[in-house]
């Protein structure tokens, strides 16, 4: 169905209905202009992601990043 300008329905012209397809997901209709995401798609968003840690990593609370030792009052 679709709404006209006063909120009334009709049924779309076959030649305007948007196409669907079959996925495992169920029935998912295409819309004008937009492309399913391909596999290879996917693959380049990943490949352009920064790097993520496989382990997590210790704190950088050591020289220069040492937060505590800014805080000390005396040197010696």
């Amino acid at each position: 169905m679709h709404l006209g300008a006063r909120g009334m329905s009709a049924a779309l012209p076959a030649q305007d209905r948007l196409a669907s397809e079959q996925t495992p997901f169920g029935e998912q209709t295409l819309v004008y202009g937009v492309v399913p995401i391909t596999p290879r798609d996917r693959l380049a968003i990943r490949a352009n992601a920064p790097l993520e840690p496989r382990k997590p990593q210790r704190p950088a609370d050591h020289g220069l990043f040492d937060t505590n030792a800014r805080n000390q009052i005396e040197m010696f």
